[in-house]
């Protein structure tokens, strides 16, 4: 990865360019211009092997940087009731006080005798500007992810107290969603999937129609070199059972996925954790090139190594939820030593500051006089900075406007009045949103070939058994019964296999969440598409069910009958298939799901009708023989079975003076007299409808991202 001998850029503010600083229209004429060199509207094609979108990230002639973003975040405070333990109570607050914890741990009013309250932020004021990386730094514990939830506009409004702006204007919920990106610890990817591939279809989601698929594939190319990923373009994400790309490699696509669009302001929660020092490195190079591309990165890190400091402008280190140091890097020595506590000599300044800031932690005063010595030192600081001429001079509006002349926001931007306007909500219309998912989820799925041949074994399997059990039944009474306890089971078995679409989505279910936390597509594009991706599956597994059990068996109808057979197993697949992908959208572990699946179809099949006839049912239990999802499919089966009234199933030939029960008699003992055969099949398709709408309202509560 050729990006150690990149310039590093220095560490000093945007701030500190020439004034009087260019008028907006000049700074428009200037950036499009390099825009038409790096996306090729010039009529030459870039060379991506040296960042073909970069040109207009770090080409001199845009000096002076006079497109400054200020973050500023004031008196930030988070709380949240966490459960006393009940035991001792009285014991507990002298405990505490002993061991010295913060003033967190005080008791507050509202408190009572089985809960607390636990400040997560206490008054936590700072600012983060382009061009620079704004780490936050802390034990575990010390609130670090909170914060950056909190500037993500992860935390419900009404939790949070305080202000975040961005160049002093607040900021909307829906603005930040489009002009930010938040990159989570964990890298949540589809492991057969290749690089290039996964940043494909990012660019598919997050980039507009209007962009062509040539400047699309562009852009990935450009972001790949960005990203040092060359070399493992080609290659798989991988996961336990494949073998993929490096942890290093993995965690930088992650960031690629979301900053494709090329975000104002870029959210990383711990993005080195768990990486070797070399990656952990790497990363952060990236991250300082993408923050000289005129973005604000605001990142969690636990320890950074000596060479990860010297990448890094601004350092935010918390206790308990408190400021205990904001600064530059450069400022640490003097900070300590002033506070009495100087750096030693060749010792890496953050382990220094954090293995004193713990020590501190465990004493009887606590973190409260280094927390004071902050607030002093930064109110000497805020003094000698106020004496200067404040020189950032655009508005919101004007700074995103030049930006996206610039080549951020790579998107189909207007210059509209308000800066939430000025980007659309989503890059694309809702039908191309569910190409790009099915095109994705079929891609996955093509590379797994294993899950959809076990399901089909299992359906074979299943109906190879009992197509041998009951072969051929004879028309006698007693071939009668066994006929109603084949139908029974053929239809609860279909519902029975398919739980195993209930872990697909619960695999997804972080995915989906972070794409749709940040607008990559809607909520309802993605139901739609899972839906439609999961029905030529459906298709063959009925096919091969119903070819196998129908002939085997000797059920009655001929061709037709054979139709209307797979027709109502098909729908029992599309039903049953629903029903499971809601119950995943419901419950979040796939043991729990399993459990409950199994449960609820035996309740099914006891109140279908073929265990008690509906006639016998207690009337307190009758509702629940018309939600059975088993009950529709095995009236329209018996239905088909059993409605012809000149058939000889029991026998001989049925006349008017013949004693023996007709099809219709059997149909009238098994209280099968309600619904037609079709009705039966269509309320089964209305079925998977109705569990394929809960699933989305599902998704629209259940993934909404936020902390209380």
């Amino acid at each position: 990865m050729e990006l150690h001998d990149l310039p590093r850029r220095a560490a000093e503010p945007p701030a500190a360019a020439p004034t009087p600083s260019p008028t907006l229209a000049q700074l428009l004429k200037r950036v499009g211009d390099a825009r038409k060199e790096a996306t090729g509207d010039g009529g030459e094609t870039p060379v991506h092997h040296h960042h073909a979108l970069d040109v207009d990230l770090s080409d001199s002639s845009l000096e002076p940087r006079s497109l400054p973003f200020v973050l500023q975040f004031n008196n930030l405070t988070y709380s949240i009731k966490v459960r006393r333990k009940v035991a001792l109570p009285s014991l507990l607050p002298r405990r505490r006080s002993r061991l010295g914890s913060a003033a967190v741990e005080e008791p507050v009013a509202g408190e009572s005798l089985f809960s607390r309250t636990k400040v997560l932020l206490n008054d936590i004021s700072g600012e983060a500007r382009d061009g620079e990386i704004l780490a936050v730094l802390g034990a575990s514990g010390s609130g670090k992810s909170t914060l950056v939830d909190a500037l993500a506009n992860r935390i419900a409004k009404g939790s949070l107290k305080g202000s975040v702006t961005l160049n002093g204007e607040p900021l909307e919920s829906r603005l930040l969603k489009v002009i930010s990106a938040y990159v989570m610890q964990d890298d949540l990817l589809f492991p057969m999937l290749t690089v290039e591939e996964t940043l494909m279809f990012a660019a598919e989601f997050r980039l507009p129609r209007t962009l062509s698929k040539s400047k699309k594939r562009m852009r990935v190319q450009a972001l790949i070199d960005q990203l040092g990923l060359r070399n493992a373009a080609k290659t798989v994400i991988g996961d336990e059972g494949h073998r993929g790309v490096s942890g290093g490699e993995r965690r930088r696509v992650s960031i690629g996925i979301d900053i494709i669009h090329d975000p104002i302001i870029l959210f990383l929660d711990e993005p080195t954790s768990g990486l070797d020092s070399t990656s952990a490195y790497m990363v952060v190079k990236v991250l300082q090139r993408i923050a000289q591309s005129g973005s604000i990165v605001v990142m969690t890190v636990h320890q950074p190594s000596y060479r990860i400091l010297g990448l890094l402008d601004r350092l935010l280190f918390l206790s308990r939820g408190q400021t205990v140091y904001s600064g530059s890097p450069t400022s640490l020595p003097l900070f300590f030593s002033e506070f009495g506590h100087p750096i030693p000599e060749n010792e890496n300044r953050t382990e220094f500051a954090l293995d004193l800031i713990r020590e501190l932690e465990g004493s009887p005063g606590g973190t409260r006089s280094l927390v004071e010595f902050n607030k002093s030192w930064q109110s000497m600081k805020q003094g000698a900075r106020n004496s200067e001429p404040d020189r950032n001079g655009l508005s919101l509006k004007e700074a995103i406007g030049a930006s996206i002349s610039r080549g951020k926001l790579v998107s189909g931007a207007t210059n509209d009045a308000s800066p939430a306007s000025m980007v659309p909500t989503f890059a694309n219309p809702f039908w191309i949103e569910m190409a790009v998912l099915s095109k994705r989820s079929i891609t996955n799925s093509r590379r797994m070939p294993e899950l959809f041949g076990i399901r089909l074994g299992a359906v074979l399997v299943t109906g190879f058994i009992l197509a041998t059990m009951f072969w051929q039944l004879d028309n006698s009474p007693k071939g009668v019964q066994e006929r109603l306890g084949f139908i029974a089971f053929a239809m609860s078995t279909t519902f029975y296999t398919c739980a195993d679409a209930l872990p697909v989505f619960l695999q997804e279910r972080y995915i989906f969440m972070r794409e749709t936390a940040y607008n990559a597509y809607r909520r309802w594009s993605y139901v739609l598409s899972h839906s439609l991706v999961a029905l030529p599956a459906l298709v063959l597994l009925a096919l091969a069910f119903s070819a196998t059990t129908f002939f085997a068996v000797g059920l009655d109808g001929g061709f037709s009958g054979f139709l209307f057979y797979f027709l109502i197993i098909f729908a029992s697949f599309w039903a049953g298939s629903s029903f499971v992908t809601f119950l995943s959208g419901v419950v979040p572990h796939v043991m729990l799901g399993y459990t409950i699946v199994v449960a609820i179809l035996a309740y099914f099949l006891l109140f279908s009708g073929f265990f008690i006839n509906r006639d016998r049912i207690p009337s307190y239990w009758i509702w629940f023989h018309y939600l059975s999802l088993v009950k529709y499919p095995y009236e329209g089966v018996l239905q088909n079975e059993f409605q012809d009234p000149t058939n000889n199933t029991l026998g001989m030939k049925i006349t008017a003076s013949t004693c023996l029960t007709t099809g219709t008699d059997i149909l009238q003992q098994q209280g099968v007299t309600d619904l037609s055969k079709w009705s039966c099949l269509w309320v089964t398709v209305a079925w998977g409808f109705l569990f394929r709408i809960l699933f989305y309202f599902s998704l629209l509560l259940g993934s909404k991202n936020k902390r209380r």
